[in-house]
């Protein structure tokens, strides 16, 4: 994955590949830049599923009272 893709938020990440995804429904694209374009859209994919991933364990590891109410967190396992 480019460097620079690794260091975009993940709305900044999610933004970039809808403006990639919206270049290549176009159809005015030449190949070579479609290339290039997929390529830095598969890059922003994965960033974007990293930092969901990421986000997922964060959320798993919260807990709560018997009300319902954030209490804390967890420690990961294998931590």
């Amino acid at each position: 994955m480019s460097d620079d893709v690794k260091t975009l938020s993940f709305e900044q990440a999610i933004s970039e590949l809808e403006q990639v995804v919206n270049r290549l429904d176009s159809g005015d694209v030449p190949l070579d830049e479609s290339i290039k374009l997929y390529e830095r859209g598969a890059a922003l994919k994965a960033h974007c599923e990293a930092k969901l991933t990421e986000a997922d364990a964060k959320v798993r590891q919260i807990t709560l009272d018997a009300k319902g109410q954030p209490t804390g967190t967890t420690t990961p396992e294998g931590m």
